[in-house]
């Protein structure tokens, strides 16, 4: 795939919150406090020092990284409150296969510290004030949407949000007792419907999967999609491609619905610590030579092409402190610009159109189709 071809989440729009170089600080964890029996809500302390570069836009992500069982972890998740100086706060589920979560939900306590990325993410509402938005989430993809819908609501008096919310069972349900006090401030504003997969409701469209059929007798009952502004979708790869199949059938705008991904898996899989692996580079094999800038400073690396790396795999090898998160093309950590040479790109779920104009990758997903190519994370 070429550079031009990648897949792209929506029209082309400017930063919510100007980019700067992903860097992690230590933070003091403040508070961790149940939600469900396989959720939680870490809140962070961040000191006067931090208060910039922890400024952020509802709807954006921070990076958590730790140390466990000699592994280097790390996991993105969303600030789930609306921007409040002196803490941030994440909704971490527990994931079965993830180690990170599960270190979270057994070990991490108030008190302890633990490395955070300062915030990311372009999954912010582009709504006109006043307008109508209509948030679909599945799980802990309710997180960002969180912050999102108070954030909607406070713009404008006429603001008006929907949420319909998907999870297995009632007692799945994250931020049980917040969507409920949000629905009690704004009654008139505030619509919620609550899915449930394994529970019978006593409305049998909110009983069951959300599937074609579900979703398209809900648009033709519940929400009219001509009053819709803006839709966010947040959820696994599935559900937010289900829903933008629907969406763009019923004749809804590609450029009015913006959606976020939720990976899960293993923490510590090649795809969770950006695929770096030993790589010996043989004297008589063809390479791929990778040159990059990260702050300020040059650095090189022979890639064989026979190892198919990705460039954050190979410049890992060389430069430990490449910035990166989920590597799997949906967080936009380890985007970088494309100077010289030229490189395919996998997955892109997280780089807009006029980033991918200007040259910008996502170092992951690249890999170099040019003998030499160079990048600058520092653009």
């Amino acid at each position: 795939m070429s550079l031009t071809d990648a897949t792209t989440p929506g029209p082309a729009v400017a930063d919510p919150v100007p980019r700067s170089r992903a860097r992690f600080h230590p933070l003091r964890v403040a508070e961790v406090r149940p939600l469900t029996a396989t959720s939680v809500e870490v809140t962070l302390a961040v000191p006067d020092a931090l208060a910039d570069a922890f400024a952020y836009a509802p709807g954006q992500y921070v990076a958590l990284r730790a140390t466990v069982d000699g592994h280097d972890l790390r996991r993105s998740y969303s600030l789930c409150r609306p921007p409040t100086r002196g803490t941030i706060s994440v909704g971490v589920k527990r994931d079965p296969d993830g180690r990170f979560s599960r270190w979270v939900h057994e070990s991490l306590r108030p008190g302890d510290e633990i490395e955070v990325m300062s915030p990311r993410g372009t999954f912010v509402s582009r709504a006109p004030a006043g307008g109508h938005v209509v948030a679909i989430a599945a799980g802990s993809g309710i997180t960002p949407i969180m912050a999102l819908a108070a954030s909607v609501l406070e713009s404008s008096a006429d603001a008006r949000v929907t949420i319909v919310f998907v999870n297995r069972s009632s007692t799945d349900v994250m931020f049980v007792d917040e969507l409920a006090d949000l629905k009690d401030q704004h009654p008139a504003r505030v619509t919620l419907h609550h899915v449930l997969s394994r529970e019978q409701r006593v409305a049998p469209v909110f009983s069951g999967r959300l599937d074609h059929e579900r979703l398209r007798l809900i648009l033709s009952r519940l929400i009219d999609p001509a009053s819709v502004d803006e839709w966010l979708l947040c959820g696994p790869f599935a559900l937010v491609e289900l829903c933008r199949q629907v969406l763009a059938e019923s004749g809804v705008p590609g450029e009015r619905v913006r959606f976020e991904l939720f990976t899960a898996g293993d923490a510590d899989s090649p795809a969770q610590t950006g695929g770096a692996r030993a790589v010996r580079v043989r004297a008589d094999e063809p390479v791929r030579s990778i040159f990059f800038t990260l702050d300020g400073q040059a650095a090189h690396v022979d890639s064989p092409v026979a190892a198919n790396e990705t460039i954050l795999a190979a410049a890992l090898r060389v430069r430990p402190d490449v910035p990166f998160a989920c590597a799997g093309g949906v967080c936009g950590t380890c985007r970088a610009r494309v100077i010289e040479g030229s490189v395919a790109m996998t997955e892109n779920y997280a780089l807009e159109p006029d980033e991918i104009e200007r040259g910008f990758v996502l170092t992951c997903q690249s890999h170099p189709t040019s003998d030499a190519v160079r990048v600058d994370y520092d653009g």
